[in-house]
């Protein structure tokens, strides 16, 4: 199977199960009109990620990397009333395009971007008592994602999700001699939830216009280290 039968694959499902939305067609629109990397979650996946918040019932989630917000939107129109999504971006370029989208989609109100490194940011919400999160969406750089992972761990509480997009790099992930930093990352980021067992988890490999790639899906199944399980606050 060619990655133009994937695409096509893809823009069958997205034509017949995905239905048109005006406010992320702009995102994606915005974005390459302001020279973001092409790099966005299909709409596909999007409404996995929706689905995934919706089933799980998230009132808080944590997203980080944002790019233009189009993920961003697909997340935060999971939330409930009086829910809300904070989404970590490092580049200001990208997080004022993505602010224009989320504005456009009217979802300013339940969504806040915080720019700035994500690794600077993290300690920040630690600090001012903003978790724990019911779904985590870690979509930034690959290198740092056993530390995003560590964080996740940290702000989550038993039942959290924790999902890693891009977790196969086109199967170059099985290459344990890759001097890739992408795929180190990943590889280390595996090998953290291989040996977490506060965590079950599983990959799952995905195909499409993005190539082949896939999403690690946790669920936190124990408390975090030194945190006691109490109620769904």
């Amino acid at each position: 199977m060619s990655q133009e039968k994937w695409a096509e694959v893809e823009r069958y499902i997205t034509d017949t199960i995905i239905r048109p939305d005006a406010a992320l067609d702009a995102a994606l629109r915005s974005s390459a009109e302001a020279g973001l990397p092409k790099i966005s979650v299909s709409p596909p996946e999007g409404m996995f990620l929706m689905l995934m918040a919706r089933m799980r019932g998230a009132r808080r989630i944590l997203e980080i990397g944002t790019l233009g917000g189009y993920s961003t939107i697909w997340l935060a129109r999971a939330l409930p009333p009086h829910g809300m999504l904070t989404t970590l971006e490092i580049d200001a370029k990208h997080a004022k395009v993505a602010a224009a989208n989320i504005r456009r989609a009217g979802l300013s109100r339940v969504v806040e971007i915080r720019q700035g490194p994500a690794l600077e940011t993290l300690p920040k919400l630690e600090a001012e008592g903003k978790g724990p999160y019911d779904l985590f969406f870690i979509d930034a750089d690959k290198p740092s994602n056993p530390k995003y992972f560590d964080w996740a761990l940290r702000l989550s509480r038993p039942g959290s999700v924790i999902i890693v997009d891009n977790v196969v790099r086109d199967g170059a992930v099985v290459d344990s001699r890759s001097r890739d930093p992408n795929v180190r990352g990943v590889r280390r980021l595996n090998a953290m939830i291989a040996a977490e067992p506060r965590v079950a988890a599983t990959e799952i490999q995905t195909v499409g216009s993005k190539g082949y790639d896939g999403f690690a899906v946790a669920m936190v199944i124990a408390p975090a280290k030194g945190k006691t399980s109490g109620p769904n606050p």
